[in-house]
Formats: C-alpha cells, sequence, structure tokens
C-alpha cells in the first residue's frame, strides 16, 4: 500500500485507531509472510483501506476521494491507458482547459505524475484514493471501449468491402485506424509478447500473450475484420487483395516512449482471416546470463564452454522457451573488438550493434543452409544459425565448428540429452557429434510470483502426497539440499515453506509478474563423448549428466520455488505438459 511501516505506527498511534500490542503481533506476522503492515492489518481485519487512506491524506493534508460510485466521462478516462491505470493505480477522473485531476494509490509516485503531465499537457491535481476505488475504475473501461469501438461502427456504417479498392479506402479510414492503433497501444502497455485477432461466427476475440498465457481483452464486431486485417497488411506491405494463402511482414512504431517491430503472419481460417504479431521491442538489451535465471554450476559451465574458440553450443526447447533470448545473452558476452560475429536468423528479433545479423529468405532460396555457406566466406569468428532444422544445417555447423569457429544454434527437444540422437536422426557422424559439441543448455520459461503480492505457505501432507505421485520428490529433496534451498533432504513436510502470489492490482489478480528461465546444462566431457560415440540413448547419457553433477529442469525449478522466485504448479505446468 502508500504507507511504510514507521509512518503507520505513527499515524495508528496518533489516531488511536489499532490497540499497540495488536500493531505489534501484526508486524511480526508481516514480516513472515513478507508483506506491508498496512497488507498485513487489512488482512486480519483490524482496519480498513478507506480508514487507511482517509488517515494518510489527513497526516499528509492530499484530498482523499473514494470512487466506487463515481461515473467518470469517457473522454477523460481514456486519457489515461487502462494497463497504465492497472500498473501505477492511477486515474484520470476530471479536466479542465488548465487541470486533470488524478486518484491514486500513491500519491508520492512523481514519476508517474511527471509521465501523465507530459502526456496530456495539463499540469495534475492529485487526490488519493484505494486499490479498490482504483478497481472499481477499471471496470468502466472496457465498457467504454467496447462503446466507443460501437459507435465508430454505427457512424461510419463500415459494411463489406466490395474490391481491393475499398479496402485500401477502408484501411486508411480513422475509424479502422483508430481501433488498431488502440489495441496495439494496449498490448505495448500490457507488456504482451503477442496480439491474436481470430474471428468467430459473429465476432472478432482480441487475445494477447503475457508473461507466456493467453487471455482474452477484448471482442469486436466482426464487421470490422475486413478493415482491420486490410490496415494491418498496409502496414506490413502485404498483398491487400490476397484472402487465400497465408502471408508474413513486418512493421515499425518508434515514438519517444519506445521503439518497436510488429512480425505479422496472416493465415485463412473458416470465419475470415487470422491475425498474429509478435513484439519485438528493438530498444531491449540482452540480459545477464544471471538475470536469465542461470546458477552456480550451471553458470559456470557455460560461461567456460563460451570461451572456448570452437565447438557447437545448442540451446534446445519448445517453442516460446527463451532459447534465442538465451543465445543473444551470450553473443552480447562474446561481442568484443577481437571478433567477428555473424548471425543467419528467421526472424531478427533483436538488432545488436557490430553483430552481422542476416535474416532468412525462403522464397528466394536464402535458407539457414545458404546463408550458414555464405556465412563462412566472410572470415567469421562466431557463427549463430537461429535454428538447426535440416541435415543440410546441421552438417554445416557440425564442420564449421570443426574448422575453428564457435557455432551457437537452437534445436527443439524436450531436455539436453535429447539433443544428441536428434543430430545423430540428422545424419551427424556420432563421433563428428562427440567432437564437436561442447554442451547443450534445455530451458522453459516459468512465470514470477508478484513481488507486491508474494505470501509464503506450508507444503501440508495432503499436497506433498499429491506431489509425490507426479514427481520423484525424494530426489528433489536431496538437489534441494545439495543447493542450500533446505537444511536437509530428511526434512519433514511441516519445514517446507514455499510461495505464491494473492494477486493484486499490479499483476491483474494473478499472482505472476514477468517471466525467469529453468534450465538443465549438460556438459560433454569424456564420458559423455564416449556415449556419443557408442550411440547410447538420451536416457542413458542423461543419466551420465545427472551423476556428473547436471540439475534436471523441474529440480532446478523446484529450487526456484523453494526460494519464492516461482511456484510449484507453474513448475509443473511447464514441465509436465
Amino acid at each position: 500500500m502508500f504507507f511504510n511501516d514507521e509512518e503507520l505506527v505513527k499515524i495508528l498511534a496518533k489516531n488511536k485507531l489499532v490497540p499497540e500490542a495488536k500493531i505489534t503481533q501484526a508486524s511480526l506476522q508481516a514480516a513472515k509472510d513478507k508483506i506491508g503492515l498496512a497488507a498485513e492489518l487489512v488482512k486480519q481485519g483490524m482496519i480498513t483501506e478507506e480508514v487507511l487512506a482517509e488517515s494518510y491524506a489527513e497526516e499528509r493534508e492530499i484530498p482523499y476521494l473514494n470512487l466506487e460510485k463515481k461515473k467518470i466521462p469517457k473522454e477523460v478516462l481514456l486519457l489515461i491507458p487502462e494497463p497504465i491505470a492497472r500498473n501505477y493505480q492511477v486515474v484520470a477522473f476530471e479536466k479542465d482547459q488548465n487541470k486533470l485531476k488524478l486518484a491514486m494509490v500513491d500519491p508520492t509516485d512523481l514519476q508517474t505524475i511527471e509521465f501523465m503531465e507530459k502526456k496530456t499537457g495539463i499540469k495534475a491535481e492529485v487526490f488519493l484514493t484505494t486499490p479498490k476505488s482504483i478497481g472499481e475504475v477499471l471496470k468502466q473501461y472496457r465498457k467504454s471501449l467496447k462503446t466507443e469501438f460501437s459507435e465508430i461502427v454505427d457512424k461510419q456504417g463500415l459494411g463489406e468491402p466490395a474490391d481491393a479498392d475499398d479496402l485500401r479506402k477502408m484501411a486508411k479510414e480513422l475509424p479502422v485506424v483508430k481501433i488498431v492503433d488502440t489495441f496495439l497501444e494496449y498490448a505495448i502497455y500490457e507488456n504482451a509478447s503477442d496480439i491474436h485477432i481470430e474471428p468467430l461466427e459473429e465476432e472478432i476475440v482480441v487475445r494477447y500473450r503475457v508473461d507466456g498465457i493467453l487471455k482474452d481483452v477484448m471482442n469486436l464486431p466482426k464487421k470490422i475484420l475486413p478493415g482491420v486485417v486490410a490496415r494491418l497488411k498496409v502496414l506490413s506491405n502485404l498483398k491487400i487483395d490476397e484472402h487465400r494463402l497465408p502471408q508474413d511482414g513486418r512493421f515499425k512504431i518508434e515514438n519517444e516512449e519506445y521503439k518497436l517491430s510488429f512480425r505479422v503472419s496472416i493465415i485463412p481460417v473458416f470465419n475470415g482471416e487470422k491475425v498474429v504479431m509478435r513484439l519485438l521491442f528493438e530498444s531491449a538489451k540482452p540480459l545477464s546470463l544471471e538475470s536469465l535465471g542461470l546458477r552456480r554450476d550451471a553458470l559456470k559451465i557455460v560461461k567456460l564452454n563460451i570461451k572456448r574458440p570452437h565447438g557447437l553450443i545448442l540451446s534446445t526447447g519448445p517453442t516460446g522457451s527463451g532459447k534465442t533470448t538465451s543465445l543473444y545473452s551470450v553473443l552480447n558476452i562474446l561481442n568484443t573488438p577481437e571478433v567477428n560475429i555473424c548471425t543467419i536468423e528467421d526472424p531478427i528479433e533483436y538488432h545488436m550493434p557490430r553483430i552481422n545479423q542476416s535474416q532468412v529468405a525462403p522464397k528466394i532460396g536464402y535458407t539457414f543452409s545458404n546463408g550458414l555457406r555464405s556465412l563462412l566466406r566472410q572470415d567469421p569468428d562466431i557463427i549463430m544459425v537461429g535454428e538447426i532444422r535440416d541435415s543440410e544445417t546441421a552438417e554445416m555447423a557440425i564442420h564449421s565448428s570443426l574448422t575453428g569457429h564457435l557455432v551457437l544454434s537452437t534445436l527443439h527437444t524436450n531436455d539436453a540429452a535429447g539433443a544428441i540422437p536428434r543430430l545423430i536422426d540428422m545424419k551427424i557422424e556420432p563421433f563428428l557429434v562427440a567432437s564437436t559439441l561442447n554442451v547443450v543448455i534445455a530451458q522453459r520459461l516459468v512465470r514470477k510470483i508478484c513481488s507486491n503480492c508474494i505470501e509464503s505457505y506450508v507444503l501440508d501432507r495432503s499436497a506433498l502426497s499429491n506431489l509425490e505421485a507426479q514427481v520423484n520428490f525424494k530426489k528433489i529433496l536431496e538437489i534441494m539440499a545439495r543447493e542450500g534451498a533446505v537444511a536437509s533432504s530428511k526434512i519433514g513436510p511441516d519445514a517446507l515453506l514455499f510461495y505464491r502470489g494473492r494477486g493484486c492490482s499490479q499483476c491483474n489478480d494473478t499472482g505472476y509478474k514477468g517471466r525467469l528461465g529453468i534450465f538443465e546444462v549438460l556438459e560433454v566431457n569424456e564420458a559423455i563423448q564416449i556415449l556419443i560415440a557408442k550411440k547410447a540413448s538420451d536416457e542413458e547419457i542423461g543419466r551420465q549428466a545427472v551423476s556428473d553433477g547436471m540439475v534436471r529442469i523441474i529440480e532446478d525449478g523446484f529450487y526456484k520455488a523453494k526460494m519464492g522466485q516461482t511456484t510449484i504448479e507453474e513448475v509443473l505446468r511447464v514441465t509436465k505438459e
């Protein structure tokens, strides 16, 4: 909430709102639950949010406002996009030529106030309100958007276009432009990675993928679909009158706040054309290996192997598991003036200075294998191949690593050991795999617990029994003890403290905000090389790697759940599917 604990204790004592003994008791429980004292008092029913807010407002001489029953004009409400209102707990409720009235949960958040003044060009007057008040106002957004889109359609009389000229005209009309701009802007503020526009029989569903999970955002009238798709085709420089074949394109948006590309894919479906857009922030910088989630021995192995002058480094996992992001993080470390780094990608997701990045174009014969062959004539020291998809690319990558190059690439396998049989299936001789492969990094992405609403809980015997039916929990406990997450592998269930998010306005009541990698890192040592040469199965290779100290993905996930970074449910979701 908006209090620091020390200030809150003084206000409570001054106004005699809560007995001193209960404050002390609540402070101890708040520390145990890792939440603020104000949240603990509200949770225990000792005081209401409204009383707290009024007391704080009086102490700071800030006007207080309850918005729960206030109807805000649509044009004022929409001055602040819903994602910003939700994330920063601020809404606009009144406006004239000289002043914009803002209601905020934290009136000391000067950065948000300055941002709103800059965005609207109007001086702000700040009022204090409660999270509950903000929650009620947020319900008005969806109603306002739906009403606004309906009015646009009704006023303009958007109907079925007759031909390509009609489509081009519709794509440039203000109503369609405004609709497209609105859901693009919302996706940016929601921190979405993808936008799905899906035609149903009588309406269009717009969905965003946030932290790896798709969620419905808005429903639009079906009659605007041709205009919306045409607008996106115009932006992406695609054929506006082609409705039978899939098309792929790209466009950019750039302003003072952000610079990003939208990778657009359009395919024909039963009810029209479906559009999926991937958001790629061009200003995004590669993360460090530590911030990705790599730790301890796994981190040391990766750092050691990326410093080797040649060989093959593979990142594996399903689509959307962060493989390319991991390789970009490695390239960021290797990117020095002493080396020439070249990449062949589909698509180029991050633009990196001093790295020569090339985009494949299969339609004109520029494939991964052809591109890699051309890159070898560019005198590279380090090569990144976006994905090894076929035998020819695999062979080129292996031979490149044999001839003195460090090659980085991705494969679609479920675990690290599975990458080795996959290469052999691509007709690569086992002895070549054994002599060139340095390390395999397998990974998944899990959602992080929201830091604003994290709470601890004890894993009871019932939950433990359910867990033991799904995973080898005894083995996981042994790994946790070895990694220092628990004192002993003999620990009883009563001492197993884990964490979860209660759900709050900052995480849209999901309990999660942001994502983190969980990993297993297989180093190809002498014992592994012998197994590869013998064409051993991935189970045999995996067992050897574990005996050499490799922590499996699910074990790394449980360690991070024990440390309060993610939840048990999230680890099971991404590893047991």
